[in-house]
């Protein structure tokens, strides 16, 4: 058989290679992978060992470099398979830790033996695992975006998992003022317990995200969520109307496969009368960007009181003016303690007038995502401008303010 001048190379750095190292079939056909495509690393070793004429292979036991590593594939796989018993997935991708003794004696070898056809130790025990699992467990290898990605640590037998977080859309409603979006950690322990707090570690016994992701996490066998909300409203503000936007993030959920409608229904009626969510399905991490940058419009009810009666003609000429028009509003004093002090341009879309009795009134308003209500009332001591206070000449309170609508969802 003539050779070229390139097989006639490889086959001089392969006999050098097993003159100086003993090496089983795996180890000897990985140094020269890139070769021949659509045979494993063991058959390729035989076949370099059958053209030099060597007889007799090495047995992986006593191989110089992997030291019988690649005999133990059978033992990862069903370690591996054990550990996932409970964890339901479609796709998976293996990683592993490989002992540094290993490591450095590949870097010898490839170091005095340069070429561009080897693969490293490790990317052959993750191929053949992988390989191996998806035959046994009916699942595919997914290299980009894996439902569990599997950490095999080779010297210790252990198993690593990191379990892709599980993403549920939804909307919901609150019916009660006196209910956060989100868990409020008391400010003096900082969610440890203390005697302020009654030893909960939270300003307020529920939330919004607690009432509702308490049956998911059950649902999904999940270690803990976290709520990504489209907005968010203050804890004295009802979320009525089409409800608002949010999803839910699930950590390391067990189950994958969830039944949305049996959840709604459980929720609703665990919350009646506190929250209701509607629209549950599937989402991922893009829609909580989408959700978290959008600009929504809002609708709200706002009922507000004046010091005095107040005048008809005044809140039509003021109700008018603001349609249309874009405000300046500084931070507000109730939330200058955690936003920072800029002033925002928002713009006002409409501006209604639903009642007026006396020296009550209450307004529809829709208006730029962002946009501060109450202080739209008040004037906020002049922080807002304009304000309906001093375009009607009559200092206002705020009596409710609900969100009726969120447009654009």
């Amino acid at each position: 058989m003539i050779l070229s001048f390139k097989e006639k190379k490889i086959m001089q750095m392969a006999e050098s290679i097993l003159n100086e190292f003993d090496l089983c079939d795996a180890c000897t056909g990985r140094f020269f992978a890139k070769i021949e495509s659509g045979i494993d690393n063991t058959t390729r070793g035989k076949k370099i060992r059958k053209s030099l004429g060597i007889k007799n292979s090495i047995d992986i036991e006593k191989c110089w470099l992997c030291n019988g590593l690649f005999k133990e594939i059978d033992h990862f796989v069903e370690l591996i398979k054990y550990n996932l018993e409970e964890f339901e997935y479609n796709t998976f991708l293996i990683g592993s830790i490989v002992d540094d003794d290993i490591i450095e004696k590949e870097k010898i070898i490839l170091d005095k033996f340069e070429n561009d056809f080897s693969e490293s130790a490790k990317n052959e025990l993750n191929r053949e695992i992988g390989k191996r699992l998806e035959k046994s467990l009916s699942r595919t290898v997914d290299f980009l975006n894996p439902e569990i990605m599997v950490l095999v640590d080779t010297a210790y037998d252990t198993i690593y998992l990191q379990i892709k977080s599980l993403y549920i859309y939804g909307k919901y409603k609150k019916f009660k003022r006196t209910i956060p979006q989100t868990k409020w950690f008391c400010n003096i322990c900082r969610g440890k317990g203390c005697k302020r707090c009654n030893y909960s570690g939270k300003l307020y016994i529920s939330s919004v995200e607690e009432l509702i992701s308490k049956i998911i996490i059950r649902a999904s066998k999940s270690e803990s969520s976290l709520f990504h909300g489209c907005g968010r409203e203050d804890i004295d503000v009802k979320m009525l109307g089409n409800g608002r936007p949010f999803v839910l993030e699930l950590k390391n959920p067990v189950k994958r496969t969830l039944n949305f409608k049996k959840i709604t229904n459980e929720i609703n009626k665990d919350c009646k009368g506190n929250i209701e969510v509607s629209h549950l399905r599937y989402s991922n991490k893009d829609e909580v960007s989408r959700l978290k940058s959008a600009g929504f419009q809002k609708t709200y009810r706002v009922r507000f009181k004046g010091e005095k009666t107040i005048n008809n003609e005044k809140l039509i000429k003021a109700s008018l003016s603001l349609q249309g028009r874009d405000i300046n509003q500084f931070t507000p004093l109730r939330v200058a303690h955690r936003r920072a002090n800029m002033v925002r341009e928002k713009h006002i879309y409409k501006c209604q007038i639903e009642s007026l009795d006396g020296a009550i009134a209450t307004l529809i308003i829709t208006a730029e995502s962002g946009t501060y209500i109450k202080e739209l009332i008040t004037g906020d001591e002049g922080r807002t401008v304009p304000n309906l206070s001093e375009m009607i000449d009559n200092p206002c309170e705020i009596i409710e303010l609900d969100v009726i609508e969120i447009k654009g969802e």
